[in-house]
């Protein structure tokens, strides 16, 4: 009779686990409430910008696609105020610009700090600690926009680059992801194989930092896609991004709203597609992190 009961234990305390970590119907119900609440205001954007003017007045509003996405695209296109095509273009230069940078950046200064040990780099990391706590963007406005006067770059898409190819945040982010992902051994390993400094690098720590690099790409190409106010300072409505376009798009049309729908929905189509591309990756960083957390 006991080894009855002693075999019977395990199948109870297996299954337990299964049960606590079951969703009730209740949770599916609150996380599809969510979702839709969530995902209703980007799914209307879409459909109005294939509809007209009237649709978008109307009560209740319309749930299903029209058949004006064409014109109204050609229309934003035609916008003379706007150039909202040549905002999309230098968005996505200035973008992939500085998401490249920050990356490239960050992974090198996440692996001095987190495996290389020389004298102040704890002080330095600490100095980087500090921008992240202060707002500089709109502390240090003034002196940055007379930096761009100065160097005659006002007008110009270089002077929204700049400010943005070294990130704080990368830096942090990155010096604690490779702590966590690398071991001191490997490197160790590596120095004893007689591999040079920046050859451990790309061998062994860039490998390592690949879901840690997607994520803060990610973060980084929507931070600078997204961008307003000192591209609104030091640009000219000549020279846009894609959100002072936007910004010009609702000054010349203040009540085509399909209009500003349709320019809208087409600034978020690269983010969608960024996603798509790189969802796998950005997923299995955050996970890893999660797990290694």
């Amino acid at each position: 009779m006991t080894a009855i009961h002693a075999r019977s234990r395990p199948a109870r305390t297996g299954s337990a686990p299964n049960r606590i970590w079951d969703a009730t119907p209740l949770t599916k119900v609150v996380l599809a409430l969510a979702l839709v609440v969530s995902a209703f205001p980007i799914y209307y954007m879409f459909i109005m910008a294939t509809r007209t003017n009237d649709d978008a007045s109307e009560v209740p509003p319309p749930l299903l696609p029209g058949g004006r996405l064409g014109e109204n695209i050609e229309r934003l296109l035609n916008t003379e105020d706007a150039h909202f095509l040549l905002g999309l273009t230098n968005s996505a230069i200035i973008s992939i610009t500085v998401t490249v940078s920050v990356v490239l950046i960050s992974t090198l200064a996440g692996f001095a700090f987190a495996k290389l040990h020389f004298k102040g780099g704890k002080i330095l990391l600490g100095l980087i600690l500090v921008t992240m706590m202060v707002p500089l963007q709109q502390m240090g406005v003034v002196p940055l926009y007379q930096l761009m006067v100065d160097l005659g770059w006002t007008g110009q898409i270089k002077a929204v680059i700049l400010p943005f190819l070294v990130n704080g945040f990368g830096v942090f982010m990155m010096t604690q992801y490779t702590q966590q992902a690398v071991p001191d051994e490997l490197v160790e390993a590596a120095r004893v194989d007689g591999a040079s400094t920046m050859r451990i690098y790309a061998n062994v720590i860039l490998p390592a930092l690949r879901p840690g690099m997607a994520v803060l790409a990610l973060l980084v190409f929507m931070q600078t896609w997204n961008e307003f106010m000192w591209p609104l300072i030091v640009l000219t409505p000549d020279n846009p991004v894609v959100q002072t376009s936007i910004a010009a798009l609702n000054q010349a049309h203040g009540t085509d709203y399909v209009m500003l729908f349709t320019g809208t929905a087409a600034s978020v189509l690269p983010l969608f597609i960024v996603f798509v591309a790189f969802g796998r990756q950005i997923v299995g960083g955050l996970m890893e992190g999660a797990v290694k957390a």
